[in-house]
């Protein structure tokens, strides 16, 4: 089961929330036992976040490959390292540029490879994944400034923003939103349409989510505001690039919001949910049941997955046809 809150302009139609029948399946419920077991408090010292971003790297070579048939190409997008990827069913000018979590310091395009080609596969799109700058080494604004560039040189490609969307997960989804932001403060072309997934809006972590002894089995309040130094090092929280939460989202396109019932960024996401539906932005907030943070990275594990990246990808296809 999962509620879905549908925040539309005002005089598009009336505010609608509905149910669809169900429960968490019984492997969400094994994953986040699993999560319980195996995620423990951890140092989040510099010198410890860094050795991290060592152990990643070191990861992605056992990271499941896409499925015969996918056109993978790394291919920079002006000076930003960049993976794009596509299913045999991507239609021809539609493009997603996918910005990764890992609350800004750990995080690349070769992690996410399980699950990208099901993004691509599911919006029948050329999916962009970007390799943008990590905190500590590269503190905020870094990872805004290269999503930047990356989309700057998409449009110096021939990309039109109309068949054109951003979607990110975590870090990723509150980059994305702060993107947006500052495409629309510079007057460049928007894309037409957002989709985060779990964002992190408020670094600043006022969320009541976000306080200690969160059911969240994968993060905890003290994660947070260890990251966010790392990001923000002597920036303000309450900045609208690095928080969303805290801008003015009047004009951006329609957007939709994932996120589990548990989350500790549960409370970033309906309230950036807030924010857009006040300002006149047409969005779909859906709040899954006891989903773990970016429960989408379990395909094919958990059938909750599936059907949650294959909502994105009829999000993304609905906001990006173009006649």
């Amino acid at each position: 089961m999962f509620d879905v809150t549908r925040s539309l302009a005002p005089g598009v139609s009336p505010l609608m929330q509905h149910r669809e029948a169900g429960r968490a399946s019984w492997k969400a419920e094994l994953v986040r036992i699993g999560l319980r077991l195996l995620i423990r408090p951890t140092d989040h010292s510099r010198t410890a976040v860094v050795a991290q971003q060592a152990r990643m790297k070191s990861f992605e070579r056992w990271v499941p490959r896409p499925p015969k048939g996918t056109h993978t190409l790394e291919k920079p997008l002006g000076t930003i390292a960049a993976m794009r990827i596509a299913r045999p069913n991507a239609e021809t000018g539609r493009i997603v540029l996918f910005l990764h979590g890992g609350a800004y310091v750990t995080g690349s395009p070769g992690l996410y490879r399980h699950i990208t080609w099901r993004f691509a596969e599911a919006a029948r799109a050329e999916l962009v994944a970007i390799d943008y700058r990590l905190a500590p080494a590269h503190p905020f604004p870094a990872a805004l400034d290269d999503a930047l560039t990356a989309w700057r040189a998409l449009l110096a490609e021939g990309a039109d923003p109309r068949r054109c969307a951003f979607l990110g997960d975590s870090a990723g989804g509150g980059l994305a939103l702060a993107l947006a932001l500052r495409l629309k403060d510079e007057g460049i072309p928007l894309p037409a349409a957002i989709a985060a997934i779990a964002p992190w809006t408020d670094l600043a972590a006022t969320g009541e989510s976000a306080a200690p002894g969160s059911a969240d089995p994968m993060l905890r309040s003290l994660d947070l505001h260890a990251f966010a130094h790392h990001y923000l090092q002597d920036q303000s929280a309450l900045e609208p690039y690095a928080s969303p939460l805290y801008g003015d989202p009047r004009g951006l396109p329609p957007t939709l919001i994932q996120v589990g019932s548990d989350e500790i960024l549960l409370d970033d996401s309906r309230r950036m949910a807030e924010r857009l539906r006040a300002a006149g932005v047409d969005c779909t907030l859906e709040i899954w049941p006891r989903m773990p943070h970016v429960w989408h990275a379990f395909a094919p594990l958990v059938p909750e997955s599936g059907r949650a990246i294959a909502r994105v990808g009829d999000f993304v296809r609905t906001h990006t046809q173009v006649s």
